[in-house]
């Protein structure tokens, strides 16, 4: 769909400040939201069409619209209302955001994966924002219309920008690189995440893999060295640096041991010992992609640790939360594949000092026609010292089915249809020698579990 350019400079121009006409505006797509000199963007989708509030938008601050050409403006816009009409809105805001990167020139670090991609854009931020300013990725904010929207929210004074890049399927990644152009991107990992939709980990691998259609020429890509299907794309205009425990990474992750608040880690067998505050191993290796994007930005590594000292993670990750009875409760269920349910289970079985240790895990989506086999391999690593297996949903009763096959000697296994019939039984697990971790899709809102077991 083609663009006015000259249109979107003028309301870019004015975003940008440099224009005391609709100076400092705030661009926003939901009418509903109050936006203090909103610049509104109204979205046609499938069941709504934004044209169609743009008086509520009015209300709720907008100070001006971008507007598709041929829609009829509702009645009560005022007539000296500023409207910029574009082909199309959605496009306009996209190109508006490529602009604005232009414009302020902030160092673009794009990060995508199955798993891991909001933490390590936490991580990355955490080490980046000790010698740049740095904006990033808020919450889910990360596909064709929530990345648009993160950029256009960047101050002006940015000097790097962290987008977290998601996808359901092809072309979607490729459109977002298109639109940052990053200079340096990372691949966390290849899983099972919307393989109904990719057929297969290779089609994932590709589709994950399209992250440097925008790249700078000489950008660097940064991947899961341990990925055979990462290490298979070769670009003649991108560098690509390896993180991973195999001796041919370019970072290599050693001496790693668990503590009770974290990990400690080498790179490259050198004597400098880093520690992450994070539950998890395979945030070890986040965390070494972070140590790439840090040798990018030339950020040293006394730097670079202090960075993980103030880390702050997006909640619902392997959140520790303190549980009724003084029980840890670990709260990861804002998503799940059975590589990401597999990695929490290895996570508390690492805890030390625990006597119970439950695992409480819910349904996982968008896994294709093979689900139950995938459903059915997480019970592989569901073993000693777990204690007890608890699952909610249809779905995951296809882990406690496998489990039961080969570990009903070792744990006490339970399976609930809804998790409301679940909560007796847990709360009764509750005690200061209990660690409970609650997994599932985001659909099956686990979390509303650890909000009746908080203290």
């Amino acid at each position: 769909m083609s663009v006015n350019i000259s249109v979107i400079k003028k309301a870019a121009v004015s975003f940008t400040g440099k224009a005391d006409h609709l100076k400092d505006l705030h661009v926003f797509t939901d009418s509903r939201k109050n936006t203090e000199q909103g610049l509104f963007v109204p979205i046609a989708g499938e069941r709504f069409d934004g044209h169609q509030f743009l008086t509520k938008a009015i209300e709720a601050g907008a100070v001006a619209t971008l507007w598709m050409k041929g829609k009829l403006l509702p009645e009560g816009v005022p007539a000296d209302f500023p409207i910029f009409y574009v082909e199309d809105t959605l496009d306009a805001m996209q190109t508006m955001a490529k602009l604005v990167l232009k414009e302020r020139k902030p160092k673009v670090i794009a990060v995508t994966g199955s798993n891991g991609k909001t933490t390590t854009k936490d991580i990355i931020e955490s080490v980046v924002s000790t010698k740049y300013k740095t904006h990033k990725t808020i919450g889910n904010f990360n596909n064709h219309i929530g990345m648009p929207l993160t950029i256009l929210a960047s101050p002006a004074d940015c000097e790097a920008i962290i987008l977290e890049m998601g996808m359901n399927h092809f072309g979607e990644i490729s459109l977002l690189s298109r639109i940052a152009e990053p200079d340096i991107a990372v691949i966390t990992n290849i899983g099972e995440s919307h393989i109904e939709f990719l057929g297969s980990r290779e089609g994932i691998a590709k589709a994950k893999m399209e992250i440097v259609d925008g790249m700078k020429p000489g950008g660097m890509l940064i991947i899961d060295g341990d990925e055979p299907l990462l290490r298979s794309f070769h670009f003649d205009e991108i560098q690509k640096a390896t993180c991973g425990y195999g001796d041919d990474n370019g970072l290599k992750i050693g001496d790693v041991k668990a503590h009770i608040k974290g990990y400690t880690f080498t790179i490259n067998g050198e004597d400098m010992i880093y520690h992450i505050p994070l539950l998890g191993r395979h945030n070890v290796k986040n965390a070494a992609y972070a140590l790439a994007v840090a040798k990018c930005m030339n950020i040293d590594e006394q730097t670079a640790q202090k960075g993980f000292d103030q880390l702050q993670v997006t909640g619902m990750r392997l959140e520790t939360v303190k549980g009724r009875k003084d029980t840890m409760l670990i709260n990861d269920s804002y998503n799940a594949s059975p590589t990401s349910m597999a990695a929490a289970i290895e996570t508390i079985k690492a805890l030390p000092d625990y006597k119970r240790r439950v695992v409480v895990l819910g349904d996982m989506y968008e896994l294709g026609p093979d689900e139950e086999n995938l459903h059915r391999q997480v019970a592989q690593v569901v073993t000693d010292p777990i204690t007890d297996l608890i699952t909610i949903g249809p779905k995951a009763k296809w882990i406690a089915d496998e489990a039961g096959k080969n570990h009903s000697q070792l744990f006490s296994i339970h399976t609930f249809d809804e998790k409301i019939q679940a909560v007796p039984l847990i709360e009764s697990l509750l005690g200061k020698e209990t660690v409970i971790l609650i997994k599932a899709s985001r659909a099956a809102q686990l979390e509303s579990l650890v909000e009746q077991l908080e203290a």
